[in-house]
């Protein structure tokens, strides 16, 4: 076996990578991480991290026993990236949604496939980016130009995320997105979300009506909350604790599909909901972006253990 060098490997050509790889998920085309501190694989299609582990532990991401690995579907779990509109396009702003063209929740990133741009590795960390121009595309679905560039940057500390989001056109660009992570759990109701206690949130449950949350979260069925905050978070299940520090986020979107719910979502397991819950570091409600002409802005999250 060759030495490896602590000097970063930048070339894109597969047979100078030491830990990354192709492979086939499904239908869908990926790179895999095998790093000896940890195990990581992202599709090409919509840039879509389904996996990150150190080698001992379990993925720290929960992805469906039923998420199907195919073209032009969206994959269930993980940490699908909503792009550049999140949620239904009629509850945007005005600004975003007088530009959708389609009906279709979460917008097209994570349907699309997207250009590996660059894989650089070293003996403690591998650092992957994707790319996705919408210069000449999706006339159909949207008024808008942009280049969006994700970069994941894996180590034994965790993983980060960050998605830049550049506005190509010569007109004011409004965008909302999330990185809709879902996370694990043995036990929902023994489960609850700390770091967002006295901020306000809109229950889109109840009306899109506002109220203020009192002390952590806890899981008592269907949730489906924007908080007014990007701070640090830390959710507790009965195996760990796990930390999520976003930044170029002022909002966070918390989910549970509950009981009933569960059951009419696809590729979802009917008591899936007992097993995971969505952490989402955003760009939701009234903290939509406007990027002027050039002008760019990027949204992540670091995600820790412990």
């Amino acid at each position: 076996m060759s030495e490896r060098s602590d000097k970063p490997s930048t070339s894109l050509a597969p047979g100078q990578w030491s830990f990354t790889r192709w492979k086939t998920i499904g239908q869908l085309e990926a790179v895999e991480v095998h790093h000896p501190l940890f195990k990581a694989a992202i599709t090409l299609q919509g840039a879509h991290l389904v996996h990150f582990s150190d080698p001992n532990e379990n993925n720290w991401l929960w992805l469906s026993d039923f998420a199907r690995f195919q073209p032009g579907r969206a994959i269930r779990g993980g940490i699908p990236v909503c792009w550049p509109w999140f949620g239904d396009p009629a509850k945007n702003p005005p600004a975003i949604r007088n530009h959708i063209k389609t009906p279709s929740a979460h917008g097209f990133a994570r349907t699309t496939l997207w250009q590996l741009e660059s894989v650089s590795e070293s003996a403690h960390e591998v650092e992957i980016s994707l790319s996705l121009n919408t210069a000449n595309e999706f006339s159909k679905e949207w008024e808008g130009r942009a280049l969006a560039l994700i970069t994941f940057h894996f180590s034994i500390r965790g993983c980060q995320i960050a998605l830049t989001t550049t506005n190509l056109a010569q007109e004011p660009l409004a965008l909302s997105q999330a990185l809709h992570t879902y996370l694990p759990t043995s036990d929902i109701t023994n489960t609850r979300l700390l770091g967002l206690g006295n901020s306000q949130y809109i229950d889109t449950l109840k009306d899109w009506n506002y109220a203020t949350q009192d002390g952590p979260v806890y899981f008592e069925g269907e949730t489906d909350r924007i908080y007014e905050t990007g701070e640090v978070l830390i959710a507790t299940t009965p195996e760990q604790r796990t930390k999520l520090i976003g930044f170029g986020s002022d909002s966070t979107v918390v989910w549970n599909p509950g009981p009933e719910k569960s059951r009419r979502l696809s590729d979802f397991p009917e008591t899936g909901w007992r097993n995971m819950l969505c952490v989402e570091t955003a760009n939701a409600a009234g903290d939509y972006r406007v990027l002027n002409t050039g002008q760019s802005h990027t949204l992540g999250v670091l995600i820790e253990r412990g």
